[in-house]
């Protein structure tokens, strides 16, 4: 017989969470900040170029006469 000296799973399961929630966060972490900067920045850059210029009153002129406003003649 061999002596047994100590168990090979002991702890395993807390070393394993441990690597994975701190792998989780690091993900996590990385995905949020890649969507600020590919989708909502973007985005916002966007919606900021379009209303500096933009005239209301001109596009709803351009829509009343076109006929899309049936209450505005």
């Amino acid at each position: 017989y061999t002596s047994y000296t100590s168990v090979p799973m002991h702890g395993f399961l807390a070393k394993h969470l441990q690597f994975h929630i701190v792998g989780t966060f690091i993900v996590s972490l990385g995905t949020a900040t890649f969507c600020n900067f590919a989708i909502a920045e973007p985005g916002k850059k966007a919606y900021a170029d379009f209303y500096r210029n933009y005239d209301s009153m001109k596009d709803f002129e351009v829509k009343r006469k076109a006929g899309i406003f049936q209450s505005a003649k």
